[in-house]
């Protein structure tokens, strides 16, 4: 095939018989070398022009030897590679490079000090859809990328010696840093232990790129059956490649949702199948390190590469063994509530509520729709809490509190529910404690304190720092200790101006009618 290299390769099983098979196509295979005897004799009788041994220390030996391929556990690549290297010979090696940074590394400034070819499988990037999908890309075909996603799904070998990450996660790591130019600056990952103590069969990794692209792949080899599909969405157009289809394999699709007067529409147009050339992915691979390896380049995966392939891959690792990643599932799915925070069973809290970091709230509580909840907020049982409120940093809401809708409630701001509290003397039934109703739209100051058994009228306001024991009226502004009234407020949130008659509210103009008795109603 116009090569004139001697290539021995090392790990002829599951995997190694293809690299054998097309080493022997390409007319470089000179040396076969397992460790277990009746591989040997198997490709003894196939290729009976080449030569086989069971000791490595053979092959590396042999000054005929120009390079070597190796297809061997993950584990034994550091080592095995390292050799070779020593040894003067250029080197292909399945992924992973090593299992840890640190050895890639040290491996990657060897083949330099070597002047040696080192050269990583990441076979998919080989693959010629692969190359059409960064020529769209590039072009400008899908218009801007935000997401991309992988399902590499089989029913296939389990291993004892690596976990579903490592085995198949890498081929497409090494794709989505070459189609988005560079790694990714975000990486987490879950998964699932089912078979085997310690080794993932299920992984999901979700990689984000500061561009604002995400991408996840997931990962099986339990699997009812097998699925290669890569999917990429852009803004102009969305691509799929389906490595398991016999014919159509790569798909453009002219679909997507563009804003048309600022609102969203479905655009579904027509479906294009992109043509590539047939030929085995693993051909072209080694053909390019042979290519690499008689005129000394670099090759496309090289040692650069794959450590980049190789820390996302221990960054993800990391974030499956990180006992951290274990989050609390609730049972509630509509609001959001952040991990430090408890929401105990029973409790009733409304869609679009959110509830920051170290808050709880007790089973009898119950919170309204679009609400949100500070840092170190304490909701206690039998409080009622309204639509659109908010609780700033730091407040507890005791029992017998009522806040209705659209209230505010500042930083540290304070409510009483007992008005004569002993420490030796329990008051602790329902009995005990007074109520406080705080009307729709009320705003309660920061570090306020609002003394139990009163009402705070709606849209007043009660500035901050001040000592509420008394009811307050509706639209009123009270301030000081005790709180007394100094003023009116609009329902927008500013003060009215001093009138006797009607007020008008300069910021909003909306006006409102003062009553004999004192008492502030809009027109």
């Amino acid at each position: 095939m116009g090569h004139n290299l001697n290539i021995a390769h090392i790990g002829a099983g599951h995997w190694g018989k293809n690299i054998v098979r097309n080493l022997h196509e390409l007319g470089c295979l000179k040396v076969v070398c397992d460790s277990k005897p009746d591989t040997l004799e198997t490709f003894r009788k196939q290729y009976p022009d080449a030569d086989f041994t069971r000791n490595v220390k053979d092959v590396l030996s042999d000054a005929a030897v120009d390079a070597v391929t190796i297809a061997t556990p993950a584990a034994t690549h550091y080592s095995l590679v390292r050799e070779a290297l020593n040894a003067g010979k250029d080197v292909f090696v399945e992924k992973p490079l090593a299992l840890k940074p640190e050895e890639g590394e040290d491996l990657a400034e060897l083949a330099r000090k070597q002047n040696r070819i080192l050269m990583v499988g990441h076979i998919l990037r080989y693959h010629p859809a692969i190359e059409e999908i960064k020529e769209l890309i590039d072009d400008g075909a899908l218009g801007r990328v935000g997401y991309c996603y992988s399902n590499r799904l089989n029913l296939g070998k389990v291993r004892k010696e690596e976990n579903i990450l490592w085995s198949f996660a890498p081929h497409d790591i090494s794709v989505l840093i070459h189609l988005m130019n560079g790694p990714p600056d975000e990486v987490n990952a879950s998964g699932e232990v089912i078979l085997q103590p310690g080794i993932h069969d299920v992984t999901l990794t979700v990689l984000k790129w500061s561009s604002g692209v995400m991408a996840h792949i997931y990962v099986s080899w339990l699997h009812p059956f097998k699925e290669h599909r890569f999917v990429v969405v852009g803004d102009k157009a969305m691509l799929v490649f389906d490595d398991t289809k016999e014919t159509e394999k790569l798909l453009l699709y002219d679909r997507g949702v563009d804003f048309i007067s600022g609102e969203p529409v479905k655009r579904d147009g027509a479906m294009q199948n992109i043509e590539y050339e047939n030929k085995e992915p693993l051909k072209i691979e080694l053909e390019h390190f042979l290519n690499c390896a008689e005129n000394r380049q670099q090759p496309k995966t090289d040692a650069h590469e794959a450590l980049a392939v190789l820390r996302v891959l221990t960054q993800a690792q990391t974030a499956l063994t990180d006992a951290k990643q274990g989050v609390r599932v609730q049972e509630h799915r509509d609001y959001y509530l952040h991990p430090t925070s408890v929401v105990d069973p029973g409790a009733k809290v409304g869609e679009g509520t959110k509830i920051w970091h170290f808050s709880h709230i007790m089973s009898g509580a119950e919170i309204g729709e679009k609400c949100s909840l500070g840092q170190n907020v304490f909701v206690a049982n039998n409080v009622r809490i309204g639509r659109n409120v908010k609780i700033q940093n730091n407040v507890s809401v005791y029992e017998g509190v009522i806040l209705e809708d659209d209230c505010f409630c500042g930083p540290s701001m304070v409510f009483t529910n007992v008005k004569n509290p002993r420490s030796a003397v329990p008051r602790n039934t329902a009995d005990d404690y007074l109520k406080t109703l705080v009307k729709k739209g009320a705003t309660l100051g920061a570090n306020c304190t609002v003394v139990c058994g009163v009402t705070i009228g709606k849209h007043a306001f009660v500035a901050a720092g001040a000592v509420v024991t008394q009811d307050v009226q509706p639209y009123a502004l009270s301030a000081g200790v005790p709180a007394k009234q100094i003023g009116w407020m609009c329902t927008c949130g500013f003060r009215l101006p001093k009138s006797t008659g009607q007020l008008t509210c300069h910021e909003c103009g909306k006006e409102y009618n003062l009553k004999n008795g004192g008492r502030l109603e809009p027109v």
